[in-house]
C-alpha cells in the first residue's frame, strides 16, 4: 500500500476568463442527487469563472436569458450550476458567456455539451 502524502495545490490566475462552459443534457439521476439538485428531466449548465465574483453577474444574466433555476453559486471558487430544459440552459450559458466577452472583455471558451 502506498502511504505517500499527496498534495493538491490550487491557485487562482489573475485575469478575466471563463474556464468552463458546459451543458449536461439529461444527466443521470445520481448525478443530480450528488450535486444537490432534487429534480428529474432537467439539463445542467456549468460554468467556472475568474474572477469568481463574476458568477453573480452571470447568474443574473442566465436567469433572465432562459427559464433556468440557479442551483449553486460560489463567489469564492467561481462555480455556477443552473438547471432547466435544454434550450433554456443553452440560451442562458450563451447569454452569460457573450456578456462576459462582449461587455467585460473576458476570454471565453466555446460551449461544450455531453
Amino acid at each position: 500500500m502506498d502511504h505517500t502524502l499527496k498534495r493538491v495545490i490550487q491557485e487562482s490566475v489573475p485575469g478575466k476568463q471563463v474556464t468552463l462552459a458546459h451543458v449536461i443534457a439529461n444527466p443521470e439521476k445520481d448525478i443530480l442527487t450528488s450535486i444537490g439538485v432534487n429534480k428529474t428531466n432537467v439539463s445542467l449548465g456549468i460554468m467556472t469563472i475568474t474572477p469568481p465574483e463574476a458568477t453573480a453577474i452571470v447568474s443574473d444574466i442566465a436567469s433572465k436569458a432562459g427559464l433556468v433555476d440557479i442551483e449553486f453559486i460560489d463567489r469564492f471558487s467561481g462555480s455556477l450550476v443552473f438547471s432547466g430544459n435544454i434550450s433554456g440552459v443553452e440560451s442562458s450559458l450563451e447569454a452569460g458567456k457573450n456578456f462576459l466577452h462582449d461587455s467585460l472583455g473576458f476570454k471565453v471558451p466555446k460551449i461544450t455539451k455531453s
